[in-house]
């Protein structure tokens, strides 16, 4: 009997074209990752043979974005961010807007409309959530202060597109895309005479400060008392399941009524767990879990890369990858180096934001869904994406070429 399996067949063949072309990437001294975009590039949509579902590939990619943050959350307290915010704020949005600026330069370049130019600019402005921190957790540098401000720069970046993709479908229509009619609670916030852009801030500000609240008040309460009564209950499956559900749940509950990113929600969540005894237990039984869905990722990111691009828009996605790549890392560099940092600490975020990921394919999908930006952006994006994942590890070893010691002086 035949069944139709989507879910399992893109579990099991995904996770088997990983593992061995993982194997084949090692055997050629390149990095696994390697490996795991190419799996995703053969069960793809633009390759022959077996195709696996993207919309179910991307969902199970989102898994691996939500435990790998909420294990970044276990060890990192709202003392540490709050420590880098002097340099990881006005360095993400100095960088956001540089990157920005060139993207919109390119699109000039390319004929696109102010408004495509605009959004695929954001788009090669954010870095990937889980390239950036494989890549900070594989060195060994998460916990230091130059992992910190990577992580806090992040986090900043993370908000940042949450309030763009909010405001990017009242603004479709001047931006040259289809207008959309504002609904729901910001239509009722306009009527009080805010206007739709303003109603739609408003209310983006309110739900998120809304769940910073009760994730700070409420959940550093709820959380660790949660975990400890299923650790006391001496059923060990018990307790790991809590651990699953507190970052699944609490990631989308803030999707969902507060409109947080899944990532930045379960980012929140691990952040409260970290003020229990058990949060290193907590990261060791979720490890597993996390390493999977990872792989996951990259296997979806492979599924996106359309290869048509390299020869039919050669010079646009040179362009591209030299932003991300280039002007990206440059403009990290000059902002650690103007805040005060020294040369270890701005090649090590120069070479972790060097990449683009999860929010860059949201951005841009939408970007292509209200007829913004043309089809064809969104293909420079992927294959930008796939580009700067493989150098990324060159990046890094650059880095400890010209910085072997990567250290972070205080402002």
């Amino acid at each position: 009997m035949t069944h139709d399996t989507p879910l399992i067949a893109i579990i099991a063949i995904g996770l088997s074209m990983a593992f061995l072309l993982g194997l084949v990437a090692h055997r050629l001294r390149l990095p696994l990752i390697a490996g795991y975009l190419m799996a995703g590039v053969i069960i793809g949509p633009f390759t022959p043979g077996f195709v696996a579902d993207q919309d179910l590939a991307n969902e199970l990619a989102e898994i691996g974005v939500i435990l790998l943050m909420f294990g970044v959350g276990l060890h990192f307290s709202l003392k540490d961010l709050l420590a880098v915010k002097a340099a990881a704020v006005p360095g993400a949005l100095g960088q956001i807007a540089v990157a920005t600026a060139a993207g919109m330069g390119l699109a000039w370049g390319l004929g696109w409309s102010i408004g495509a130019g605009v959004i695929f600019g954001l788009s090669l402005s954010v870095a990937s959530t889980v390239v950036l921190l494989r890549a900070l957790q594989s060195r060994g540098i998460l916990q230091d202060e130059t992992g910190k401000l990577a992580v806090g720069w992040l986090i900043v970046e993370d908000l940042v597109m949450v309030v763009v993709l909010v405001l990017i479908p009242p603004l479709a229509g001047l931006m040259g895309g289809v207008t959309v009619p504002v609904e729901g609670e910001a239509a009722e916030v306009a009527s009080w005479g805010f206007g739709p852009l303003g109603a739609t801030l408003l209310l983006t500000g309110v739900k998120v400060a809304g769940f910073i609240g009760l994730m700070l008040i409420v959940g550093a309460r709820v959380i660790p008392m949660v975990l400890h009564y299923s650790m006391h209950t001496g059923q060990r499956e018990l307790f790991r399941l809590a651990v699953l559900a507190i970052a699944l749940g609490v990631a989308y509950g803030s999707t969902v009524f507060f409109g947080v990113s899944f990532a930045l929600g379960a980012f929140f969540a691990g952040m409260v767990m970290a003020s229990s005894t058990l949060s290193t237990q907590a990261m060791k039984d979720t490890l597993p879990l996390r390493d999977a869905f990872a792989v996951l990722f990259f296997v979806s990111v492979g599924m996106l890369f359309n290869p048509s691009v390299i020869w039919t828009q050669p010079w646009a996605l040179v362009g591209t990858v030299a932003i991300v790549i280039g002007i990206k890392s440059i403009a990290a560099y000059g902002l650690m180096r103007w805040f005060g940092h020294d040369r270890s600490a701005g090649f090590v975020l120069a070479a972790s934001l060097a990449q683009v990921g999860e929010f860059s394919f949201i951005l841009i999908g939408m970007g292509v869904s209200l007829e913004i930006v043309p089809v064809g952006a969104r293909d420079l994006v992927v294959a930008a994406a796939l580009v700067s994942i493989l150098v990324n590890p060159l990046l890094f070893h650059l880095s400890d070429r010209y910085a072997p010691k990567p250290t972070l002086e205080a402002v």
